[in-house]
């Protein structure tokens, strides 16, 4: 949650999820063993398990749209942008309704599916083979030793993590003070967000997330803040009305809003296109082969002779198709949840008419076996693309009349949700394949899992949102950038660009056409174009500044270095010592929230000031 507050840059945490999940059930188990309690050992399977429910709970904090369409519904971002009439504040009650009725259809959508695509496309899942390979890893001596050490070096690093932000915290009296707003790069860099802050979960990010993406993310602040706001600032007065609040969109925020939008969504179509043309070449030589072979990819088909097979692909299909989960259960599930949801979204949107609901779930079966496909390929999830597809679709439909900026945010949470969860329970399938767990406990852990996330994460959001009376403003600790884009996007779809500042559609449609230019380039020249920026990333500072990106950058350093020195032990712990890094500082905001919404505040604020500034106080205190 505090990652899509902050940023909206979430990366995998399921190797931090299976980790911890073996500690701490290892733990637990080795008492009751020692009790006389249990004789049963701790499995892979059961480690699987409690894998897919941890991370189906979590995932429910990015899918539900706290830091994106849902918040980007509230008053608070609303005024920020040029239509502030059409809002819906937040309310725990109804948050948590909504996740109930729209989170659960995504698992009924895909399931009939899971033997084509396991069995018959081979496909590989990259993420859920890696958590595969990792629990199977765990549960083997040599892996039972490593396991340990690397459980000891996260909690080293998660104590350190937290007991950094508890000391940070002294010193944030007020806004703009402690380390956290250290001018460590001069206070001209720091005006522009240029500037080191002391985060340590974004240092454990960039020690995750690949080199191009923190590079990315660097070169798109520098081309913003160092490059083109400087230089839009001395056209005040000509393309923009002068002394304008900093939250106007009529001046210079419209320009970092719209765009990055335009890059966002140039990216996003590119790999929309790209993805849904792989899926379909795919599908296509899948069923030539199989023809050739006499042989349709139907679910009730029989698995593929065994002669082709080696001894452990036999044994993983055995177990895959032995506990079977009834079609008639998948089917009035996915009817039965659909009607529910019919009735239930238009009492708490008035604005998404039960028949856009109805046409989103005629489509949405289509869509999410497009993204699990095509994220058993690249490992690459679109449910924000879709998402986005549903906000200018319902949005046009609907109409500025009828309150169309809503309902196209409440349509893009519906269709969101459906094909986010349908590609995460097919890699949690693939994940449970190379296991030899059963898919029937990997579907209900699915469902006991996000029904915790439907509870959990509202109430997390809602301790951020009363603490924090600035949450989603630009100069927030908490800026939540991708509110305020969706509501944006929304916008756009509903009343067009009429009301864009001057020459700001022109940068609009260069930075549009830019996004899928660089794409293409990047695609063509295959490995060669690995220093190619890619432009979504690029696209994340251009409205919060870059100074995370600092952060994720030293992450990158930390790792580079510690690759040079000893790669073994860099590829053992890195990922270990960046979750650690990355829990303590995300668990440590959940103390700090409670202090502020009991009233008690930071006893210091540590501000850097300028000379100048500095000679006035010394001035006035002296008199």
């Amino acid at each position: 949650m505090k990652l899509n507050l902050t940023t909206g840059i979430i990366p995998s945490l399921n190797v931090s999820a299976g980790l911890l999940g073996f500690f701490f059930v290892k733990t637990w188990t080795k008492l009751l063993e020692k009790s006389g309690m249990l004789r049963q050992p701790f499995t892979r399977q059961e480690n699987t398990v409690i894998q897919t429910c941890v991370v189906a709970s979590s995932g429910i904090a990015f899918s539900g749209g706290f830091g994106s369409y849902l918040f980007g519904m509230s008053e608070r971002i609303a005024n920020q942008t040029l239509d502030k009439s059409d809002f819906k504040n937040p309310s725990l009650g109804w948050i948590i309704g909504f996740l109930f009725v729209v989170s659960f259809i995504g698992l009924f959508s895909v399931v009939p599916l899971r033997k084509i695509m396991i069995i018959n496309f081979k496909l590989t899942y990259p993420s859920g083979t890696a958590t595969a390979h990792l629990i199977n890893s765990f549960h083997t001596p040599e892996g039972v030793r490593l396991a340990k050490k690397q459980v000891k070096v996260l909690g080293k690093f998660f104590s350190l993590s937290f007991l950094w932000g508890f000391f940070q915290w002294f010193y944030t009296a007020t806004d703009q003070c402690g380390f956290q707003a250290f001018p460590s790069l001069g206070l001209k860099a720091y005006q522009y967000k240029f500037y080191f802050d002391f985060s340590s979960i974004y240092v454990g990010v960039g020690m995750i997330c690949p080199y191009i993406i923190n590079v990315s993310v660097l070169l798109g602040g520098i081309l913003s803040w160092g490059i083109m706001w400087p230089l839009i600032e001395k056209k005040e007065g000509q393309w923009y009305p002068p002394n304008l609040d900093d939250t106007d969109m009529n001046g210079l925020q419209g320009y970092k809003v719209f765009i990055g939008i335009s890059l966002i969504l140039g990216d996003g179509l590119y790999n929309l296109f790209k993805v849904l043309g792989h899926t379909l070449i795919g599908i296509y030589k899948q069923i030539r082969d199989k023809r050739r072979e006499n042989v349709l990819p139907v679910a009730d088909q029989n698995s593929p002779s065994p002669t082709q097979l080696s001894y452990d692909d036999q044994r993983r299909i055995e177990f895959f198709l032995k506990d079977q989960i009834p079609s008639y259960f998948v089917v009035g599930g996915y009817v039965a949840i659909s009607v529910v949801s019919m009735i239930t979204v238009p009492h708490i949107f008035p604005q998404l008419k039960w028949y856009y609901i109805l046409v989103i779930y005629l489509f949405a079966p289509a869509l999410a076996f497009c993204n699990a496909y095509g994220c058993g390929l690249t490992d690459w999830s679109l449910a924000s693309a879709y998402g986005k597809l549903a906000i200018f679709a319902i949005g046009a439909w609907a109409g500025s009349s009828h309150g169309g900026i809503l309902a196209g945010l409440a349509a893009c949470g519906v269709l969101m949700n459906i094909v986010s969860t349908a590609s995460d329970l097919m890699q949690d399938f693939k994940t449970g394949y190379l296991t030899l767990s059963s898919p029937r406990s990997m579907f209900f852990s699915q469902i006991i899992g996000t029904t915790m996330g439907c509870v959990i994460s509202p109430c997390v959001f809602w301790v951020f949102y009363k603490a924090f009376k600035d949450l989603g403003t630009p100069h927030s600790e908490y800026p939540a950038p991708y509110a305020i884009v969706y509501r944006n996007m929304a916008m756009l779809g509903v009343e067009g660009f009429s009301s864009l500042p001057k020459h700001c559609l022109l940068f609009c449609y260069i930075f549009f056409v830019s996004a899928i230019v660089i794409n293409l380039i990047k695609d063509l020249m295959g490995k060669r174009g690995w220093f190619i920026p890619l432009p979504m990333a690029m696209a994340i500072p251009f409205y919060i500044g870059p100074y995370f990106a600092i952060d994720m950058c030293v992450g990158s350093l930390i790792l580079f270095v510690w690759e040079k020195m000893n790669k073994a032990k860099a590829d053992a712990f890195a990922p270990a010592v960046a979750s650690g890094l990355i829990c303590g500082d995300g668990i440590w905001t959940l103390p700090a929230s409670i202090l502020a919404l009991a009233g008690v505040k930071p006893p210091i604020c540590m501000k850097f000031l300028s000379r100048a500034t500095n000679a006035r106080v010394d001035a006035f205190l002296g008199s």
